[in-house]
């Protein structure tokens, strides 16, 4: 099902306990407690994140420095403790968010037996009557009529986990209707919500520089990547096909586009020539810059901050996770819907969630003077699809070339496996001996454990 792509994280570890203690650790000062009750994260270190982020949460999240930084850490740590329950309840889970400038963690069941396992993760637990397997089938089954022929006058459709619903946005309820008739959807489990949004991409023409799609038109850089020893970065796929070739913010010769998507879904990627080197950061705009150290999906209800080469620095909140949007150009799914406010030319430019990448700014409403409603594609599903790896601040940027100085004793061989995405704290075997990963990535060939000590700690 699409939302195994979308929301997996790939922690290895299969309980709460464990997932807990592995994503605490990134973007934290210190080690957070094992223990998958407690329910107070450490602060993130004051110099883990950017000056730019911390102000730009403060003027449009109204979160002073120390605020910001608790809250982070408390997404970072509801982030795991949401990914081990979805893997432990199974078929009943239906869902989690945060709320709260504490971001305390609701994860949603259909059986009322699982409570108390909820409650011993250190989540709110609550019963509801929709599995999020079954919710999201209803989406998809939304998806593949909107790709055979997109709706008119209904814009927006997701899964809305605090409801419990798919919820349709439409221009009036019988364009929702004919939409849902289109679909064969019955209407017991879809609210239709009147809505005079209309999205449109934002490609009028650092993550977040601006570049210049030839012979015109602008947007702005994801996040930087790598193909091998390929260097590029990812990008919205509205803003180029692929053969479109790139110029940089200094409107020197940058790159061409090699893969892209639009619509269906809206990513791309572009490889750059030899003058361009790949930053693990995010322009923060005269704050100074952010650093990226990975790619950990945050939950409903999680702050989350936008860079784009128009208008800098917003933030706001993530609303709904695998939305589908119609845009003039056809329907998009998989976005993730957010009230981060963006403007025409900051199509492709990075969302970023503490120091964890999000995803690209694909479209949406309104501006940032007035407000609005904004869409990312998400970055994991792009990283997938093209084989690319996120430039992350500590990892490698190339396969090791060479083998360790001091190999193991004991012959290959373990649950370590090149092409496997890990989560930081996941354990792997190799060569006889066992390994914690440090920062979240995906293994390619040649970065076996004792070869990247960037991201394997032998324990």
């Amino acid at each position: 099902m699409e939302r195994s792509i979308l929301r997996r994280r790939a922690f290895a570890a299969g309980t709460a306990t464990v997932a807990l203690g592995a994503l605490a650790l990134a973007g934290l000062t210190g080690v957070a407690s094992a223990d998958p009750a407690a329910t107070t994260a450490p602060p993130v270190s004051a110099d883990s994140l950017s000056p730019g982020l911390l102000a730009a949460m403060e003027r449009d999240l109204g979160l002073d420095a120390d605020a910001a930084r608790s809250r982070i850490a408390n997404e970072y740590r509801a982030a795991a403790v949401a990914d081990g329950l979805e893997k432990s309840l199974g078929a009943s889970f239906a869902g989690a968010r945060v709320s709260g400038d504490d971001a305390t963690l609701t994860v949603a069941t259909t059986d009322a037996s699982e409570t108390g396992r909820i409650a011993d993760a250190g989540a709110r637990a609550e019963v509801v009557g929709h599995s999020l397997d079954r919710l999201e089938g209803v989406k998809e089954t939304l998806d593949k009529a909107a790709l055979r022929k997109a709706p008119k006058d209904v814009p927006v459709w997701y899964v809305d986990v605090e409801a419990n619903r798919v919820v349709v946005n439409a221009a009036s309820t019988p364009a929702a209707e004919v939409f849902l008739k289109s679909a064969g959807v019955g209407a017991d489990l879809v609210t239709v919500v009147r809505s005079a949004e209309k999205p449109r991409t934002f490609a009028d023409l650092r993550g977040g520089d601006a570049y210049y799609m030839n012979p015109s038109g602008r947007c702005s850089i994801g996040f930087s990547v790598k193909r091998g020893t390929q260097n590029g970065f990812v990008t919205a796929g509205h803003c180029g096909r692929v053969g479109t070739t790139t110029n940089g913010v200094n409107q020197q010769a940058q790159g061409t586009f090699q893969g892209s998507t639009f619509p269906g879904r809206d990513y791309a990627w572009v490889a750059t020539n030899a003058n361009w080197t790949p930053r693990p950061v995010v322009n923060g705009y005269g704050r100074g810059d952010v650093t990226v150290t990975g790619s950990t999906s945050a939950v409903v209800g999680s702050s989350v901050c936008r860079s784009g080469s128009t208008t800098g620095w917003h933030c706001g909140t993530i609303q709904q996770l695998n939305t589908s949007v119609t845009y003039p150009e056809g329907t998009i799914s998989g976005v993730t819907r957010t009230s981060v406010c963006a403007e025409p030319g900051d199509s492709g430019g990075s969302y970023i969630s503490g120091s964890q990448a999000q995803g690209v700014t694909s479209g949406g409403s309104g501006n940032c003077s007035s407000g609005g409603t904004t869409y990312f594609q998400p970055l994991n599903p792009a990283l997938q699809a093209y084989g690319l790896t996120l430039v992350t601040s500590g990892t490698p940027t190339d396969p090791p070339t060479t083998p360790p100085t001091d190999p193991p004793t004991d012959p290959p061989g373990g649950t370590w496996a090149a092409g496997t995405t890990y989560a930081a704290g996941s354990t792997v075997t190799y060569g006889g001996a066992t390994y914690r990963c440090l920062q979240g990535h995906t293994a390619q060939p040649g970065w076996t454990p004792p070869n990247v000590p960037a991201l394997w700690q032998r324990l």
